[in-house]
């Protein structure tokens, strides 16, 4: 919850009525929002963002009182205006749109839809329709109810040069490739394809709403083991599709947002989502038949966040700082390189919490995480081929530190992550020993980014992964170190369409001294509406 004093709060909404009441002009709008990045109201981005809208909005009323709206349901969610001040404010706002008016692209503003707050009754008329496009997605406004549709194809040319296969690169859990073999392939990077639909309104004073996000790949799949299985490069086979999001929210701005269902989890999913291969490739993983989605740069620098079932509470923003707290199914104890042991086992659930700090000091941007995970793996019986006798158990706990800074065009992302039987690669991945002994992980990355000419961002990049034996433990063979090196060139073709260029050179080591290396270039387009 924000507190301004009295003045500021009659001023902000004595301007916005202004506004409403009479023609807005460009400059009016613009000086406002100035005022309000000044006096902390709004925050650099939401500055940037509600200025860029107030831009490229068309000179008409229907266009001028959609970047008002906008700006009105940001002090909503701040608390300077109240539901039924926003209410008010609101009608008047768009008044000059027909309850059946559909709003072309060129008179809309446009907002980001992870800004987008669910909207009053008073936003459009019982049983009206507005269709407008919004920055991501386009919109369907039906009485007091968004329905959002969103989504992203992408493409990538990968050409993947391994080592040469024998016995001294042969490591267990590593990820470099070392098949022998050069392959080539059109796959998805580390995103796959998506499309998805968010429901969003407002009941009895709480901004409810639910999300259902499918993920195909481009490429077949085997279907063993699931939507992310295997590649399977074959005629008339079908790629997979995976359904990681199936989730609602019930919340308001003052008492912040309680989820319930699956989606992205709290441990770790910062690093992946200010990752430079996020919408690239990276590390492709088995390039000679591809699956849903490359590594990029996950267990090169971060453990995977993954897509969790979840009870989740998200606070309100409070001078900057958000908290979020969640309770989480657990998962096991995997033996994904073969030298370890695993563990099924599950009477309590898992726990993971994320805090973020995200406010401009002076002229640079700056945003800091902190997120952690615990969950208690246990046996379900040494007859079942778990690693220690029933009952047992392994405590497995792991902490991450980040931050990003932004100055002007320049950005700068370091990240770090430490974890006891947190395992490395995805969570729980080669945790334990084959007896059932703690194995220490940690890992970093550093990323920085350059935009120049408007359209192109240049982007470099390296982190690693560390594996360590567990005490007393002797497994020549298994992965200690994952580490990869990133250099890509980006181009913004459209507002939708982005042409990318990546190099990446990937190093995996033993515990026993082998080692293996690849090198893999990446061309290819992605687009998000």
């Amino acid at each position: 919850m924000y507190h301004y004093n009295n003045s500021l709060c009659l001023g902000i909404v004595g301007a916005s009525t202004f506004l409403l009441l009479a023609p807005a002009q460009a400059d009016q709008l613009d000086d406002l929002l100035h005022q309000l990045r000044e006096k902390g109201v709004l925050n650099q981005q939401e500055y940037r963002m509600l200025s860029k809208q107030a831009t490229t909005a068309a000179p008409t009323p229907v266009g001028q009182a959609e970047v008002i709206d906008q700006l009105m349901q940001r002090l909503k969610a701040k608390g300077i205006l109240t539901q039924s001040e926003y209410a008010k404010l609101s009608s008047t706002a768009l008044a000059p749109a027909t309850p059946t008016e559909t709003i072309s692209a060129d008179e809309s503003a446009t907002a980001s839809t992870s800004d987008t707050i669910a909207p009053s009754t008073a936003d459009a008329p019982a049983g009206g329709t507005v269709v407008r496009t919004l920055e991501k997605g386009v919109g369907v406004r039906i009485g007091s109810v968004d329905v959002q549709l969103s989504g992203g194809v992408n493409a990538f040319y990968v050409h993947n040069s391994p080592d040469h296969q024998d016995a001294h690169n042969v490591v267990a859990g590593g990820i470099a490739g070392a098949n022998g073999q050069n392959s080539a392939s059109v796959r998805n990077g580390l995103l796959p394809s998506n499309f998805s639909v968010s429901i969003k309104t407002q009941q009895q004073g709480y901004d409810v709403g639910a999300t259902f996000g499918l993920y195909p790949g481009l490429n077949s799949v085997s279907g063993v083991g699931g939507a992310n299985s295997a590649g399977n490069p074959r005629a008339l086979g079908t790629s997979g599709i995976d359904f990681r999001q199936q989730f609602i929210t019930v919340g308001t701005p003052v008492m912040g947002t309680f989820k319930g269902g699956r989606d992205i989890g709290l441990f770790g999913a910062q690093a992946i989502l200010n990752d430079f291969s996020l919408l690239g490739v990276g590390t492709p993983g088995n390039n000679v038949a591809p699956s849903n989605t490359s590594f990029g740069r996950i267990g090169l620098g971060y453990v995977y966040t993954d897509f969790q079932p979840q009870i989740t509470y998200t606070s309100p923003p409070f001078n900057g700082l958000t908290v979020s707290l969640g309770v989480f199914t657990p998962l096991d104890a995997v033996n994904f390189s073969g030298e370890s042991g695993v563990l099924e086992a599950h009477d309590q659930p898992g726990l993971q919490g994320q805090l973020i700090y995200e406010k401009d000091l002076g002229n640079v941007g700056t945003k800091l995480w902190t997120s952690f995970v615990t969950q208690k793996l246990e046996s379900d019986g040494i007859d079942n081929g778990d690693a220690l006798p029933k009952g047992k158990s392994v405590r497995a706990s792991g902490f991450d530190l980040g931050g990003k800074f932004t100055i002007g065009p320049a950005n700068l992302v370091l990240y770090g992550y430490n974890g006891k039987a947190l395992g490395s690669t995805g969570l729980f991945f080669d945790a334990i020993s084959q007896t059932g002994e703690a194995r220490d992980s940690h890992g970093f990355y550093a990323q920085g980014t350059y935009q120049f000419l408007e359209r192109f961002t240049l982007g470099v990049s390296y982190g690693a992964s560390y594996l360590d034996e567990a005490s007393g433990e002797d497994s020549p063979l298994l992965v200690k170190r994952n580490e990869s090196w990133l250099g890509g060139l980006r181009y913004q073709l459209t507002d939708w369409v982005q042409l990318a260029g990546e190099y990446t050179h990937t190093m995996s080591e033993a515990h026993g001294g082998n080692s293996a290396d690849e090198d893999t270039v990446a061309v290819g387009a992605s687009l998000f509406f």
